[in-house]
């Protein structure tokens, strides 16, 4: 049951991750991923342009019930046989579908390289213009 609830959790924290390039840590107590304006602007009861600790406490809920539905939504999906759990077959056919649409584990990750990848900056082939 443990493992079940895991692997769920896994996945659905896995669905809703951000990812946000970033030189150097972040600030101590800054946001782990940009909030867009129109996120911040559905929790901001006051419409202060900040969010008040009551402001995110609301939202923190909101996120934690919207995590319940999709967890509830996974398990009614793929517990083929209705026991409240997902077995190893039921497991599998969740991670084939998840890969399918490209939102499964995607591997161990390997070193970054420079910003920008190949052909950013600097000049292009035979002096040409930058990027090329």
């Amino acid at each position: 049951m443990k493992t079940t609830k895991l692997i769920i959790l896994g996945a659905l924290i896995g669905t809703c991750s951000f990812a946000a390039a970033q030189e150097g840590p972040p600030p101590e107590g800054a946001p782990k991923h940009k909030m867009s304006p129109e996120e911040r602007d559905k929790f901001d009861a006051d419409k202060s342009g900040d969010l008040s600790d009551e402001e995110k406490a609301t939202m923190k809920a909101a996120m934690k019930a919207k995590g319940e539905e999709r967890k509830a939504a996974m398990l009614a999906k793929f517990d083929a046989n209705k026991d409240g759990t997902l077995d190893e077959t039921e497991k599998a056919a969740m991670k084939a579908e998840m890969k399918a649409n490209g939102k499964g584990p995607k591997g161990p990750k390997g070193p970054k390289g420079p910003p920008g990848g190949p052909g950013a900056g600097g000049p292009g082939p035979e002096g040409g213009p930058p990027g090329n």
